[in-house]
């Protein structure tokens, strides 16, 4: 689904640097170049060391200014590590996404294990408020910028087996309002983005009939692509959607539509 930019997108991130979570596979890899392609110093940060280095070497090879860092977002002080080492690689932090995830195991809600709960909303939820804790400040001492948390059509709608991961994606979007409105007046935008079912290597493993199940849920007939997320949060991440805060936008082929 890659497509060469419009020349004007080309240099819309030029000078800005932007840290991305969970930015070495699936979304957030698309995320990462997406950003590159425009300009930006990129900050591929990733629970996965190796594949951090290996996506901010692919980025670097294209002419790109990237560097990775080592992350965990349900620790409070890796995220604050790496945020600094954001700072003090490329000398300040004007854009984050906030993407890393993970899905937990299906049961219903009175079924759900204790752990397995702590386990999705630590790093689902916890994970994105860890994230913008350390990230506002370094965006405010740059004067301002710009966030995108990465939700889920689960941010709005209900999945049965899905207690947890539904509960942090429904957070995920009452935080992003609530900081929205507190730095709206201070030069910060916040969004959030909902995709539907991405085909990412995760779900390519899926079987056939369950595969195709989720598709079905799609009234556009096929499961999304990773760079239709990565487009829909670089427009908000740009100026060009300079009016929008607080806002939750959805990129999932009419799933939450029908």
């Amino acid at each position: 689904m890659s497509t060469p930019l419009p020349t004007a997108y080309e240099a819309e991130f030029a000078g800005k640097v932007a840290l991305v979570t969970g930015g070495a596979s699936g979304i957030g890899l698309a995320l990462s170049r997406r950003l590159a392609a425009s300009g930006a110093s990129v900050v591929v940060a990733d629970y996965h060391a190796d594949s951090a280095r290996k996506a901010a070497d692919e980025l670097r090879a294209t002419g790109a200014q990237a560097t990775a860092v080592a992350l965990d977002v349900t620790d409070p002080a890796s995220v604050e590590a790496g945020v600094r080492s954001a700072v003090d690689t490329f000398g300040a932090l004007h854009l984050a996404v906030n993407n890393a995830g993970i899905g937990g195991p299906s049961q219903p809600t009175g079924a759900y294990g204790v752990e397995d709960w702590d386990r999705v909303v630590a790093t689902n939820l916890s994970g994105v408020f860890y994230s913008m804790r350390y990230e506002l400040p370094a965006l405010l001492e740059a004067g301002g910028g710009a966030i995108v948390n990465i939700s889920s059509i689960l941010g709005t709608n209900g999945f049965a087996g899905s207690p947890a991961y539904v509960a942090a994606k429904h957070g995920v979007v009452g935080l992003t309002k609530t900081a929205a409105l507190e730095y709206a007046d201070r030069h910060i935008r916040i969004n959030a983005v909902g995709p539907g079912f991405i085909d990412t290597p995760l779900l390519r493993d899926t079987d056939g009939p369950a595969r195709d199940h989720l598709i079905s849920l799609h009234p556009a007939g096929r499961l999304g692509m990773s760079e239709e997320v990565a487009e829909l949060a670089a427009f908000l991440l740009s100026d060009r959607a300079s009016f929008i805060h607080g806002s939750y936008h959805l990129v999932d082929g009419g799933y939450s539509a029908s």
